[in-house]
Protein backbone atom coordinates (compact mmCIF):
# COMPACT_ATOMS: atom_id res chain seq x y z
CA UNK A 1 0.00 0.00 0.00
CA UNK A 2 1.19 3.80 -1.27
CA UNK A 3 2.77 5.31 2.17
CA UNK A 4 0.38 8.33 1.21
CA UNK A 5 -2.81 6.07 1.81
CA UNK A 6 -1.49 4.35 5.25
CA UNK A 7 -1.33 8.31 6.26
CA UNK A 8 -4.96 8.64 5.45
CA UNK A 9 -6.37 5.34 6.93
CA UNK A 10 -4.13 6.20 10.00
CA UNK A 11 -5.19 9.79 10.54
CA UNK A 12 -8.91 8.74 9.76
CA UNK A 13 -8.72 6.01 12.99
CA UNK A 14 -7.89 8.93 15.08
CA UNK A 15 -10.80 11.25 14.25
CA UNK A 16 -14.04 10.92 16.52
CA UNK A 17 -15.44 8.75 15.82
CA UNK A 18 -12.95 6.85 13.96
CA UNK A 19 -13.71 6.10 10.58
CA UNK A 20 -11.73 2.44 9.84
CA UNK A 21 -11.80 0.68 6.34
CA UNK A 22 -12.09 1.53 2.59
CA UNK A 23 -15.55 1.60 2.55
CA UNK A 24 -16.32 4.16 5.84
CA UNK A 25 -13.16 6.19 4.69
CA UNK A 26 -15.25 6.21 1.02
CA UNK A 27 -18.00 7.26 2.21
CA UNK A 28 -16.83 9.81 4.65
CA UNK A 29 -14.67 11.27 1.55
CA UNK A 30 -17.84 11.02 -1.14
CA UNK A 31 -15.56 9.01 -3.50
CA UNK A 32 -16.16 5.53 -4.44
CA UNK A 33 -14.41 2.44 -3.17
CA UNK A 34 -12.64 1.80 -5.87
CA UNK A 35 -11.17 5.06 -5.92
CA UNK A 36 -9.04 4.47 -2.38
CA UNK A 37 -8.30 0.87 -4.11
CA UNK A 38 -6.79 2.80 -6.94
CA UNK A 39 -5.09 5.41 -4.61
CA UNK A 40 -3.81 2.11 -2.41
CA UNK A 41 -2.06 0.51 -5.77
CA UNK A 42 -0.76 3.04 -7.63
CA UNK A 43 2.62 4.64 -7.82
CA UNK A 44 1.48 8.22 -6.76
CA UNK A 45 -1.11 7.18 -3.89
CA UNK A 46 -3.47 9.73 -3.24
CA UNK A 47 -4.37 12.27 -5.69
CA UNK A 48 -4.03 15.80 -4.68
CA UNK A 49 -7.36 16.30 -4.99
CA UNK A 50 -8.54 13.45 -3.13
CA UNK A 51 -5.69 14.69 -0.14
CA UNK A 52 -7.47 18.24 -0.50
CA UNK A 53 -10.86 16.70 0.01
CA UNK A 54 -9.71 14.73 3.22
CA UNK A 55 -8.55 18.50 4.53
CA UNK A 56 -12.01 19.78 3.94
CA UNK A 57 -14.19 17.06 5.16
CA UNK A 58 -12.43 15.61 7.93
CA UNK A 59 -9.88 18.28 8.99
CA UNK A 60 -7.08 15.79 8.17
CA UNK A 61 -4.07 17.97 6.77
CA UNK A 62 -3.70 17.33 2.96
CA UNK A 63 0.36 18.11 3.47
CA UNK A 64 0.42 15.07 6.10
CA UNK A 65 -1.28 12.94 3.59
CA UNK A 66 1.08 13.68 0.35
CA UNK A 67 4.24 14.70 2.47
CA UNK A 68 4.15 13.35 5.86
CA UNK A 69 4.63 16.58 6.78
CA UNK A 70 3.00 17.26 10.74
CA UNK A 71 1.07 18.38 11.95
CA UNK A 72 -1.74 15.24 11.23
CA UNK A 73 -4.22 17.33 11.54
CA UNK A 74 -5.59 21.11 10.32
CA UNK A 75 -5.18 23.53 13.49
CA UNK A 76 -3.17 21.09 15.91
CA UNK A 77 0.33 21.82 16.75
CA UNK A 78 3.29 22.05 14.29
CA UNK A 79 6.04 19.47 15.97
CA UNK A 80 8.39 22.84 14.01
CA UNK A 81 7.92 26.08 16.50
CA UNK A 82 7.31 28.72 14.43
CA UNK A 83 6.67 32.21 15.30
CA UNK A 84 3.17 33.07 16.74
CA UNK A 85 0.94 34.74 13.95
CA UNK A 86 -1.69 37.43 15.59
CA UNK A 87 -5.06 36.69 15.72
CA UNK A 88 -5.59 39.45 13.22
CA UNK A 89 -3.67 38.10 10.57
CA UNK A 90 -4.07 35.37 7.98
CA UNK A 91 -0.84 32.96 7.68
CA UNK A 92 -0.27 31.67 4.04
CA UNK A 93 2.49 28.48 4.50
CA UNK A 94 4.71 27.28 1.63
CA UNK A 95 3.49 24.12 0.19
CA UNK A 96 6.31 21.94 0.05
CA UNK A 97 6.79 21.54 -4.15
CA UNK A 98 7.13 23.81 -6.72
CA UNK A 99 4.60 24.14 -10.14
CA UNK A 100 6.19 23.87 -13.27
CA UNK A 101 5.09 26.48 -16.04
CA UNK A 102 6.02 24.70 -19.01
CA UNK A 103 6.93 20.96 -18.03
CA UNK A 104 5.71 19.25 -14.99
CA UNK A 105 7.53 19.51 -11.84
CA UNK A 106 7.05 16.75 -9.18
CA UNK A 107 9.12 16.85 -5.88
CA UNK A 108 11.96 18.88 -6.76
CA UNK A 109 14.31 20.27 -4.35
CA UNK A 110 14.23 23.34 -4.65
CA UNK A 111 15.09 25.96 -2.39
CA UNK A 112 12.10 28.43 -1.23
CA UNK A 113 13.07 32.13 0.04
CA UNK A 114 9.62 32.79 1.55
CA UNK A 115 8.09 29.98 3.94
CA UNK A 116 4.86 32.26 5.02
CA UNK A 117 3.42 35.38 4.28
CA UNK A 118 0.97 37.20 6.73
CA UNK A 119 -2.42 38.63 5.25
CA UNK A 120 -4.87 40.87 6.88
CA UNK A 121 -8.05 39.18 6.64
CA UNK A 122 -10.23 41.97 4.73
CA UNK A 123 -7.73 41.91 2.09
CA UNK A 124 -7.93 37.98 1.88
CA UNK A 125 -12.23 38.59 1.87
CA UNK A 126 -11.58 41.14 -0.76
CA UNK A 127 -8.92 38.53 -3.30
CA UNK A 128 -11.04 35.19 -2.22
CA UNK A 129 -14.67 36.56 -0.92
CA UNK A 130 -13.98 34.98 2.55
CA UNK A 131 -11.77 34.22 5.06
CA UNK A 132 -10.79 30.47 4.34
CA UNK A 133 -9.53 28.02 7.39
CA UNK A 134 -6.19 28.03 8.13
CA UNK A 135 -4.04 25.97 6.39
CA UNK A 136 -6.65 26.20 2.89
CA UNK A 137 -4.23 28.76 1.36
CA UNK A 138 -0.98 27.80 0.13
CA UNK A 139 2.13 29.54 -1.55
CA UNK A 140 3.57 27.55 -4.08
CA UNK A 141 6.75 28.31 -5.95
CA UNK A 142 6.92 28.49 -10.08
CA UNK A 143 9.46 26.83 -12.35
CA UNK A 144 9.53 27.66 -16.14
CA UNK A 145 8.85 30.00 -18.28
CA UNK A 146 5.47 29.31 -19.75
CA UNK A 147 3.46 31.78 -17.79
CA UNK A 148 5.49 34.56 -18.73
CA UNK A 149 5.27 37.67 -18.58
CA UNK A 150 1.91 37.03 -15.69
CA UNK A 151 4.27 34.49 -13.20
CA UNK A 152 8.35 34.85 -13.33
CA UNK A 153 10.00 31.23 -12.43
CA UNK A 154 10.76 32.10 -8.78
CA UNK A 155 7.47 33.64 -8.17
CA UNK A 156 5.34 32.53 -5.29
CA UNK A 157 2.05 32.23 -5.44
CA UNK A 158 -1.48 31.96 -3.60
CA UNK A 159 -3.19 28.83 -4.13
CA UNK A 160 -6.66 28.26 -2.84
CA UNK A 161 -6.67 24.13 -2.45
CA UNK A 162 -10.15 24.26 -1.27
CA UNK A 163 -10.70 24.49 -5.28
CA UNK A 164 -10.80 21.30 -7.02
CA UNK A 165 -12.91 21.67 -9.95
CA UNK A 166 -13.22 24.19 -12.68
CA UNK A 167 -14.43 27.39 -10.86
CA UNK A 168 -14.54 29.80 -14.23
CA UNK A 169 -11.87 31.13 -16.34
CA UNK A 170 -8.51 31.90 -14.55
CA UNK A 171 -4.68 30.41 -13.53
CA UNK A 172 -4.70 27.13 -11.45
CA UNK A 173 -2.24 24.34 -10.09
CA UNK A 174 -2.86 21.39 -12.27
CA UNK A 175 -1.77 18.06 -12.40
CA UNK A 176 -1.89 16.55 -16.33
CA UNK A 177 -0.08 13.26 -15.44
CA UNK A 178 3.35 14.64 -15.18
CA UNK A 179 3.49 16.85 -12.44
CA UNK A 180 1.90 19.75 -10.94
CA UNK A 181 2.11 23.10 -13.16
CA UNK A 182 0.75 26.25 -13.45
CA UNK A 183 -1.90 26.94 -16.19
CA UNK A 184 -4.63 29.16 -17.14
CA UNK A 185 -7.84 27.02 -17.74
CA UNK A 186 -10.06 28.69 -20.36
CA UNK A 187 -13.75 27.74 -20.98
CA UNK A 188 -14.70 27.09 -24.65
CA UNK A 189 -17.66 25.00 -23.82
CA UNK A 190 -14.53 22.35 -23.31
CA UNK A 191 -12.17 23.37 -20.78
CA UNK A 192 -8.99 24.12 -22.54
CA UNK A 193 -5.39 24.37 -20.96
CA UNK A 194 -3.51 27.87 -22.31
CA UNK A 195 -0.41 28.71 -21.20
CA UNK A 196 0.69 32.92 -21.26
CA UNK A 197 4.04 32.50 -23.54
CA UNK A 198 2.46 32.21 -26.43
CA UNK A 199 5.96 30.30 -28.22
CA UNK A 200 3.95 27.52 -26.30
CA UNK A 201 1.31 27.52 -28.71
CA UNK A 202 -2.35 27.64 -28.90
CA UNK A 203 -4.92 26.49 -25.84
CA UNK A 204 -5.72 22.71 -26.00
CA UNK A 205 -8.40 20.56 -24.19
CA UNK A 206 -7.77 19.48 -20.65
CA UNK A 207 -6.78 15.83 -20.82
CA UNK A 208 -8.68 13.45 -19.45
CA UNK A 209 -7.93 12.37 -15.51
CA UNK A 210 -6.21 16.01 -15.16
CA UNK A 211 -6.50 16.89 -11.34
CA UNK A 212 -7.27 20.79 -10.23
CA UNK A 213 -5.01 21.12 -6.96
CA UNK A 214 -6.26 24.76 -6.28
CA UNK A 215 -6.91 28.30 -8.09
CA UNK A 216 -4.06 30.69 -7.82
CA UNK A 217 -5.24 33.87 -6.90
CA UNK A 218 -2.24 35.86 -5.74
CA UNK A 219 1.68 36.39 -7.32
CA UNK A 220 4.47 37.19 -4.56
CA UNK A 221 7.23 39.03 -6.67
CA UNK A 222 10.75 39.92 -4.75
CA UNK A 223 13.00 42.06 -7.33
CA UNK A 224 16.23 43.13 -6.52
CA UNK A 225 16.88 47.14 -7.76
CA UNK A 226 20.72 47.65 -6.71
Amino acid sequence: MHSSMKRLYAAAAQLEPAIRGQSALARALGQSPQTLKNWESRSTGVSAAGANRAQQELGISSTWILEAHAPMFIGAPSTVSTPATPDAYVRVQQLEATAGMGEGVENPDFPEVIRAIDFEPGYIRSIVGFVPVPGRLRLISGSGDSMLPIIQPGDAVVVDTGITSFDGDGIYLINMGNGQQIKRLIDRGIIHVASENKSYGDPFPIPEGTVIGGKVYLRNRIERFN
